[in-house]
């Protein structure tokens, strides 16, 4: 006999329409499944399709279930006119309400395009099958428009969502393997914002030492190592669901544990472009940093980065405002978040990266660690540049000696503890076993507004 538990119950069950909308048992947890896979007019939406998809999404928010979305459409059915976008417009608007409260997650199985298209923009979580595609406008517009020829593939297929525009989470060679990820992401979400995080099952002790972690920084200050390497000797079972791994390469996302909590981890990425913050890397780290807030997923931050890339072009096309969102991401999360500075962590980039004036609660450093304006060259340069080369060589060295630590940052309460490379795993998790029932008092307003 089956679990009642494990029984689908039907919404809108006799509703016109495609579209169809159940609650389901998903990888053990209870969710609202929406199967939006159509197949006449290539998933085209009707009305009734459109307000299937609100009802989904409602209900979702209503009973406090993760909503998972089953998306091909070819977009609204113009057959019915504007009534279609009208209930498009519904669906989109009941979504844009469940943000923040449950997770929303979409498997894009085949065509996303013009409506559905923007509702992988407002949802959390989006894996996409190696042979689907999504944009706003399709090829013939594109041609018709700019005189370009172009396929559905280099216009909107997954590797284009995966590497360039960041819509994909992550991409699927199918939908088996797409259940898979979204399995997998479950494993460290709550149902809603006002829940905590299923606890894991973890043998690794707390108390590992983790000499191996010191070992992946190489020689040269100014050498390259691959940050996941130190991320997965300190986090339980070396066990890292990494999101958006080929997008913004520089920074890197994606869930863990630590003593059995799942967390948020975010580090700079020393393997592209020196692990330097450009608008791409802000924008990622700061929708991740926001998404771990609203499902009370505590932050562990790993700090390595030289400043944010300099450049006319990042300039003109909004670093300043791209850089403050990340700012602003860490600024108002109320989780527990601990940062541990392993190498270098200069200028702008220091204040963004979860530092403590950004509102972090635990700071910690590796002896290795360089926290200051900049580098000893570039001061140098700056503040010396009538001096030799022989004098400026001996100012640098100098600027190191002094200036280039964690300790004088220690004295002055920016970094609460320079630990031993060795004791991380401890360190962190006694960190978050402090800050388990940390409850912050947000001031009551009708939203803030993000720099978008």
């Amino acid at each position: 006999m089956s679990n009642p538990a494990d029984r689908a119950v039907d919404i809108r069950a006799r509703a016109q329409g495609f579209v169809r909308v159940r609650s389901i048992s998903f990888a053990g947890r209870r969710v609202v499944e929406v199967d939006a896979q159509g197949e006449d007019l290539a998933g085209a939406l009707s009305p009734s399709d459109g307000h299937s998809i609100a009802a989904a999404a409602r209900y979702s928010r209503e009973q406090r279930l993760p909503l998972l979305i089953r998306l091909a459409s070819s977009g609204a059915n113009l057959q019915h006119g504007v009534a279609a976008l009208d209930g498009w417009g519904g669906a989109a608007h009941e979504l844009t309400r469940c943000s923040g409260v449950v997770p929303t997650m979409v498997i894009v199985s085949g065509p996303a395009v013009s409506g559905p298209a923007l509702m992988l923009g407002l949802a959390d979580i989006v894996v996409m099958v190696s042979d689907s595609y999504a944009f706003v406008s399709g090829p013939a517009m594109v041609k018709q428009f700019t005189g370009v020829p172009v396929d559905g593939a280099e216009l909107g297929g997954p590797d284009v969502h995966e590497r360039i525009s960041g819509v994909a989470s992550s991409v699927a060679a199918d939908v088996a393997e797409a259940e898979s990820i979204m399995a997998d992401v479950l494993r460290f979400l709550p149902d809603h914002t006002d829940a905590i995080p299923p606890v894991q099952a973890c043998s690794d002790p707390v108390s590992r030492p983790t000499p191996e972690a010191y070992e992946v920084l190489p020689p040269s200050v100014n050498g390259s190592y691959d940050c996941r390497e130190i991320i997965r000797s300190v986090i339980d079972d070396g066990d890292l669901l990494e999101l958006h791994a080929l997008w913004a390469p520089n920074l890197v996302t994606g869930f863990a544990s630590m003593g059995g909590r799942p967390i948020g981890v975010v580090a700079n990425q020393p393997q592209s472009i020196a692990g330097t913050l450009d608008i791409t890397a802000s924008r990622k780290g700061a929708r991740f940093v926001a998404f771990c807030d609203a499902f009370n997923l505590p932050l562990l931050t790993f700090v390595d980065t030289s400043g944010f890339y300099p450049g006319k072009d990042l300039e003109w096309r909004g670093m300043i405002r791209y850089g403050a969102q990340l700012a602003f991401a860490y600024a108002r999360a109320t989780v527990g978040r601990v940062n541990v500075t392993t190498r270098k962590s200069y200028g702008g980039a220091y204040i963004v990266m979860d530092s403590k004036t950004m509102g972090n609660d635990i700071a910690l450093a590796w002896p290795s660690a360089e926290i200051a304006v900049m580098g000893a060259k570039g001061a140098v340069e700056i503040l010396h540049r009538q001096r030799s080369a022989e004098e400026r060589a001996e100012l640098e060295s100098a600027y190191e000696e002094r200036l280039l630590n964690p300790y004088i940052a220690a004295e002055r309460g920016t970094i609460d503890a320079v630990i031993d490379p060795a004791e991380t795993r401890q360190r962190v998790c006694a960190a978050f076993e402090m800050l388990a029932g940390k409850r912050e008092r947000l001031p009551r307003r009708r939203h803030d507004n993000t720099p978008l």
